[in-house]
């Protein structure tokens, strides 16, 4: 039995040591603060209508909703509603199912709840789409010219490279110092080659926009629910005193 289960653990172990060289860079931490300015996650639908919206769709989020983080039925219709024009209507895409297989050798997933299904032992999810939509680099081997850091050998081409520029990255080689016969290539930074409409702090700004709408997305009340969840336990805190009072009235003669 106690070998059955080192196995196990061993087993474990080296599953999670391939998935994490598997899993490209460490992940950056998301700005938080962002989830709580109602600029940002404006900013961030802007974004993710203009750039996502043309491949991605949204499936289970409706327009509509957009009023919830402050804008009205009119910014909405004048700004962000370009695939139909019911503001009630859900964020598809008119891109072909069967095209887009021919076009990109996959259909693109629904971005709905992206942000809570990419969570992993690197992070959150959102700390994964901050990290995965800041490690572009431009790699001519590939189909689309690009790659990533995060995603290595990813098939979705840099959508934001306009307001990034275009970089490469570099690597430097080493020695493998487990077997010195073997040669690694040890990433060692970005090289800009064009510049963008964006600074490298203003674009970094701009991900975390994006990714805060797509984390409020996946869970439009998660703000509410949190609110509401504080009050809970300010009540439960407050009812437990007064439980505890009113026990130590009630047992106080029959002790």
């Amino acid at each position: 039995m106690k070998k059955l289960i080192a196995l196990l653990l061993a087993a474990c172990a080296f599953a999670g040591t391939a998935r994490a060289s598997e899993g490209g860079i460490a992940w950056d931490k998301f700005p938080q603060n962002k989830m709580t300015d109602v600029a940002s996650l404006q900013h961030g639908a802007k974004l993710f209508v203009n750039y996502c919206l043309n491949c991605h769709s949204a499936a289970y989020m409706r327009y509509n909703r957009l009023q919830e983080i402050g804008l009205s039925e009119a910014q909405i219709k004048g700004n962000l509603l370009f695939a139909t024009d019911k503001v009630g209507e859900t964020m598809k895409v008119a891109l072909d199912p069967k095209h887009a297989k021919e076009w990109f050798g996959g259909v693109p997933p629904d971005l709905t709840v992206i942000a809570r299904s990419r969570a992993g032992a690197g992070g959150s999810g959102a700390d994964y789409l901050y990290t995965y939509l800041r490690s572009y680099y431009r790699d001519d081997t590939k189909a689309t010219g690009w790659n990533n850091m995060a995603f290595p050998s990813v098939g979705m081409p840099h959508v934001l490279w306009e307001l990034q520029g275009q970089r490469t990255a570099k690597f430097v080689e080493e020695t493998d110092p487990h077997d010195a016969s073997k040669k690694l290539h040890r990433f060692a930074g970005y090289e800009q080659l064009t510049p963008g409409t964006l600074s490298p702090l203003a674009y970094d700004d701009a991900v975390g926009d994006l990714v805060a709408y797509l984390q409020w997305m996946g869970e439009p009340a998660q703000n509410q629910r949190k609110r509401l969840g504080v009050w809970v336990l300010l009540f439960l805190g407050v009812f437990t005193i007064i439980a505890w009072r009113l026990n130590a009235a009630y047992w106080k003669d029959v002790k």
